[in-house]
């Protein structure tokens, strides 16, 4: 069974995003997998997974927007930033019972919006050809400077001390352990994060996400297919171009050129581009090519698109 998409999973606890692509792969007995940007192992929720030429759109869904369901535990803070560390530091359940409700909240809003963030010890991010977290089990702990992240919200859900619950929503390449650290400090009580699980990632929500087990069940009734989101899904806010867009004499031969990943002269459509945009491409058998953008050479009088991101298979 040849795939070519996206399938929504929601993620275990205990797996590795490399887990979630390795069991896949046995699963649908499909190499070509990816992930789309990853989850600690003790966290739960959303991993839009690529298969196939969709494979090819794993660096630009990492690049999307994300929320999560967040729990801060105020009183301590760990190594790893998160309950699963060791304490390093601790201030008590009397100081925090202490806090006022209102104060807790004014705190917390007041990270939303561009803010830096000092990455965790415990990441993935590369120094010297070597992961932060392989550094950090060594007992090493290096300088690391700050990154300008976006918080667009952060919902309060409840408070019930020591804990806070709570829906972010922030831009990529926010850590939410470091928010749940950053917030505990603020306080002056410190702070480090109980649980997370990831419900979206762009346009994707956990409502539509299926469990590994599920997707091996599915798979072996021959039904897998129904999950998976075709790939030009992700590109919706673009017009499409097919075969209705084709002007009279330019049909024959289209096929051809789309299939090849040739520009496409405007004067063969019947659409009317902007300059600069972008579009899904299709074939007149209604197969999604890729996406093309408009190209306008200086003292070319015949606006052409030409491809961006391909992702025809040919089968």
């Amino acid at each position: 069974m040849m795939i070519n998409g996206i399938l929504l999973i929601n993620k275990e606890k205990g797996y590795t995003s490399h887990d979630v692509v390795a069991r896949l792969r046995g699963i649908l007995h499909i190499k070509k997998i990816g992930h789309t940007g990853t989850l600690d192992p003790n966290a739960t929720g959303l991993l839009p997974v690529c298969i196939g030429s969709a494979t090819k759109l794993c660096d630009m869904l990492t690049d999307r927007s994300k929320e999560y369901r967040a729990v801060i535990k105020l009183g301590e803070c760990t190594d790893t930033q998160d309950i699963y560390g060791k304490v390093i530091n601790n201030t008590g359940l009397e100081c925090v019972m202490g806090l006022n409700t209102e104060y807790i909240t004014n705190v917390i809003k007041s990270f939303e919006g561009d803010i830096m963030q000092i990455p965790p010890m415990y990441s993935a991010i590369k120094v010297g050809g070597k992961k932060l977290y392989e550094l950090a089990r060594e007992g090493k702990e290096i300088e690391r400077a700050e990154r300008p992240v976006h918080i667009e919200s952060i919902d309060i859900e409840e408070i019930d001390l020591p804990y806070v619950r709570m829906i972010v929503k922030c831009s990529k390449g926010t850590y939410i352990r470091t928010l749940c650290n950053d917030i505990g400090n603020k306080l002056s009580v410190y702070g480090t994060m109980a649980s997370l699980q990831r419900t979206r990632v762009g346009s994707f929500g956990i409502e539509d996400a299926i469990g590994l087990d599920e997707a091996e069940t599915l798979y072996g009734e021959g039904r897998i297919s129904e999950h998976v989101i075709p790939t030009d899904r992700v590109f919706n806010e673009f017009r499409a171009i097919d075969k209705s867009c084709i002007a009279p004499g330019y049909v024959n031969g289209y096929d051809k050129l789309v299939h090849n990943g040739n520009r496409i002269n405007i004067r063969g459509l019947t659409v009317i581009p902007s300059p600069g945009e972008k579009f899904r491409i299709y074939d007149t058998e209604g197969d999604f090519i890729g996406i093309y953008e408009v190209h306008d050479e200086a003292g070319d009088p015949d606006k052409s698109l030409i491809p961006c991101k391909m992702f025809y298979s040919g089968e």
